[in-house]
């Protein structure tokens, strides 16, 4: 016997009808189902007119639609504020119970905590699961109870704890015939993009839904083996791409970390390196929830407190020289190709984000919260405790961070990770025809080379805006005065500093 006659699936970020957690839960807990997806006004109007993301939620959305319209149901959409929407939409349908996927960000919490209570004072009841992540916060603990700040021991207990069932798929998919069609005036056609104030976005150039998941793993498990080889050289088709769906929730976390880890215990180490890529994440969110100054909206604090003292580069020259990052015209080519590329896709290679997250805080000596808001506002695959901890990583002042006197040199990075500039010439074609020696420091370059590719430095391309072995000084300085007097001065530099 079912405990609810009807029930209401709240889609958020799980855009897919299989192997879904809170549908599942729903179609085999009621008589009928519901199902609804809010267009939340609240985070789409501070959005760029041209964000790339709401194209890509949108036509996943519509396939989502569409498949629960083949299974007899249909998507019940409505755009406004998800805390008057869903109670609202409860109330008017004579909804017994809310089902939803649970959200680990600061905003998306208060959120369901405030549609709990609106639910409540109606008798409607509201549940929550796991399902955007194999393990919640508070699942992968220290022997002592504590949340884990390293990343390594974090990932031992994670697989340690990883139980044969962790991994099982909700079979949502087996279960369809419970859905319910909505009732009359209950939903709405399914807002064009203009309606929702994006006329002219265009979304990632990659495949959105959950069709298009499946096409880019299946396309990704013939290559997985290699990526452990592949993922560090941007020219290269080394990464999943799954990113912007893992994010939206058009595939199943759990499809992921199954396939991985089966490769994984039959000694595939590209499965293993990218299964320990999937911990990652969910290391940062348990870091988010049991540290959740790191991600105070609007103020964000340094998961190490002291290094919130640190003398960021403030005024004109720093503001400049900001822009001068934002647009990739710093002078230094492999810097200046992964800006271009975030700018021009909504995309950047992992390798890349290190290597210009470096350059800012420690070249340029910038607060690092000011890349973290660009890349919020650009990135297709933006996750808030993923984009955190991989600034705060960069910054040193993150949860198991690199050391602060480890500073990428941005030149033997290029030479290292795109040897023959190939990532470089697609980004920056102005230099295009300089040497494969030469592209990755224009400014070395001899005024022939420079006169037979014509290029002209200064005018055709920047002079770079910072010398980094200056730029290093400084910010061992300035890292070691915001550490005290009691603490290790910088460390002895090792003949890797710069080549990590």
């Amino acid at each position: 016997m079912a405990d609810f006659d009807l029930g209401l699936v709240w889609f958020r970020r799980d855009l897919r009808a299989a192997d879904n957690a809170a549908l599942y839960h729903a179609l085999t807990r009621c008589r009928r189902v519901l199902c609804a997806f809010v267009f939340d006004r609240e985070i789409l109007s501070p959005l760029a007119e041209k964000d790339r993301r709401v194209p890509f939620i949108h036509a996943s959305a519509v396939e989502l639609d569409r498949a629960l319209r083949e299974a007899g149901g249909a998507l019940i959409v409505r755009h406004g504020v998800p805390v008057h929407e869903i109670p609202a939409l409860a109330r008017e349908c004579g909804v017994d119970a809310v089902f939803a996927n649970r959200d680990y960000e600061p905003a998306a919490k208060a959120r369901d905590e405030a549609v709990a209570r609106t639910l409540a004072s109606g008798n409607v009841a509201f549940f929550t699961f796991k399902d955007q992540a194999v393990f919640d916060h508070d699942d992968v603990m220290t022997g002592a109870g504590k949340p884990y700040t390293v990343f390594t021991p974090y990932k031992r207990k994670w697989l340690e704890t990883l139980a044969p069932d962790a991994l099982k798929p909700y079979p949502s998919e087996d279960h369809l015939d419970a859905l319910a069609k909505p009732p009359p005036g209950a939903g709405h056609a399914m807002p064009s993009l203009a309606a929702l104030g994006f006329p002219d976005a265009r979304g990632p150039a990659l495949p959105a839904g959950a069709s298009g998941a499946f096409k880019l793993f299946d396309d990704f498990r013939e290559r997985m083996t290699d990526y452990g080889r592949m993922r560090d050289f941007p020219a290269m088709k080394g990464p999943s791409y799954l990113g912007v769906h893992l994010r939206h929730g058009t595939v199943s976390i759990r499809a992921l970390a199954r396939s991985a880890h089966d490769a994984q215990r039959h000694g595939d180490k590209g499965a293993e390196t990218w299964l320990g890529e999937l911990i990652w994440r969910e290391f940062y969110f348990s870091v988010l929830h049991h540290f959740p100054q790191v991600g105070v909206p609007g103020d964000h604090r340094a998961f190490k407190p002291e290094y919130d003292r640190i003398r960021w580069e403030t005024g004109d020259a720093a503001d400049a020289n900001f822009a001068a990052w934002c647009a990739g015209e710093t002078g230094y080519p492999i810097v200046d190709a992964a800006m271009r590329q975030i700018n021009a896709s909504g995309y950047m290679h992992n390798r890349l984000r290190m290597i210009v997250a470096s350059f800012l805080t420690k070249d340029l000596g910038i607060d690092w919260r000011r890349g973290e808001a660009y890349f919020e506002a650009l990135l297709n695959d933006f996750e808030l405790s993923n984009n955190n901890g991989g600034w705060q990583w960069a910054a040193s002042s993150g949860c198991d961070a690199q050391p602060y006197f480890r500073i990428f040199n941005p030149l033997t990075q290029s030479l290292k990770f795109d040897a023959a500039g190939t990532f470089i010439r697609h980004y920056v074609p102005e230099i295009a025809g300089l040497s494969d020696r030469d592209i990755h420091a224009p400014w070395l370059a001899k005024p022939d080379a420079l006169k037979a590719a014509k290029i002209s430095l200064g005018a055709d391309y920047p002079q770079p805006i910072v010398d980094h072995e200056a730029a290093r000084k400084r910010t061992l300085a300035r890292y070691d005065v915001v550490r005290g007097p009691g603490a290790k001065k910088t460390a002895p530099r090792r003949p890797d500093d710069e080549n990590d």
